[in-house]
């Protein structure tokens, strides 16, 4: 009687193992049908870069990142409308003071201005237009960056092993709060 009471609850504790184990295989599985990892294309950083390059903002739509062509068109229009108003008017300038050089009178600005003013009126502008198109190659430059470094960040793989909390807990010494910032990673 003792030996079949035993048999009996040695069946019911190997059920139990069993079913849970059937039922943790089974989570496992679910588990790993959900998280679909993309195969990592190593010339996607390059591809975008070089797109960005022939065209500005196309990398940025092979990167599916559509709310920066805005933003690289409108830096690029800023810089190309700063350049040609600030030529314009160095020419202005330039022009005017030739004209003075060659003994015109009639000449805008002929009494109004002397010759050191439009000198650096003349220096001032060509300053101006020559920051105007370093913006300009600077904008270029970053829409070609940015397009490689964020298609290198599609790569990266975020999921729930990493993680990066903040922890506030009591000292034991001292029995004052520790602010603190926790990265767990499992394995």
């Amino acid at each position: 009687m003792q030996s079949g009471r035993f048999i009996l609850y040695f069946i019911f504790l190997l059920g139990t193992f069993f079913g849970t184990a059937q039922i943790q295989i089974e989570e496992a599985e679910t588990i790993l049908d959900t998280t679909h990892y993309k195969p990592i294309d190593p010339l996607a950083p390059s591809k975008a870069a070089f797109y960005s390059a022939i065209l500005p903002g196309l990398g940025q739509a092979y990167n599916k990142k559509y709310w920066k062509i805005p933003i690289v068109y409108g830096g690029l229009a800023a810089g190309f409308y700063f350049y040609n108003d600030n030529n314009k008017s160095y020419h202005e300038f330039r022009d005017i003071y030739k004209r003075r050089l060659e003994g015109y009178t009639e000449a805008k600005y002929f009494g109004i201005y002397s010759n050191d003013v439009i000198i650096n009126a003349q220096r001032t502008y060509q300053r101006n237009r020559d920051i105007s198109m370093m913006i300009m190659l600077g904008v270029y430059a970053l829409n070609i960056i940015d397009a490689n470094v964020d298609a290198h960040l599609l790569q990266f793989n975020v999921n729930e092993k990493l993680s990066l909390k903040p922890d506030l807990y009591i000292n034991d010494f001292n029995n004052k709060h520790n602010i603190g910032l926790v990265l767990n990673y499992s394995f």
